[in-house]
């Protein structure tokens, strides 16, 4: 592995790495990546990666961020009830603990697979 400086992180014509590249938070106008593009309520729609932010890191491989065309963006699809309903579901599956069956109120931790109450007994009845 070798140390990525600064410099060698600037690209633009894609000579090294296959596809435009540039310093972290130094992107041309224009692009953005997945998560500005949320921010603005659109989504690549199923173009290709037009460039790639690279951050380097002490001893490590570099952070990497892929940029989209803003122009080319379309807009998010909207939330159906279907959807909607779909989700509560979901979100209610990880809430109910497998234990007692009970909605905890909050997401059950992975950690103990069950609610707090269920997962330390004794500690609950002292309180």
């Amino acid at each position: 592995m070798t140390s990525l400086t600064f410099a060698k992180c600037f690209d633009p014509e894609g000579a090294r790495f296959g596809i435009p590249t540039y310093p972290w938070r130094l992107a041309p106008e224009g692009l953005a990546t997945r998560r500005q593009l949320r921010a603005e309520g659109l989504r690549p729609g199923g173009q290709p990666i037009a460039a790639q932010l690279l951050r380097p890191r002490f001893r490590r491989e570099p952070l990497v961020a892929y940029l989209y065309r803003v122009d080319l963006a379309k807009p998010v699809r909207p939330m159906t009830s279907r959807k909607w309903g779909a989700l509560a579901l979901a979100m209610l599956s990880r809430r109910t603990c497998p234990q007692c069956s009970t909605d905890a109120g909050y997401v059950i931790p992975a950690s103990l697979g069950m609610c707090v109450p269920c997962a330390y007994p004794e500690e609950q009845r002292a309180a």
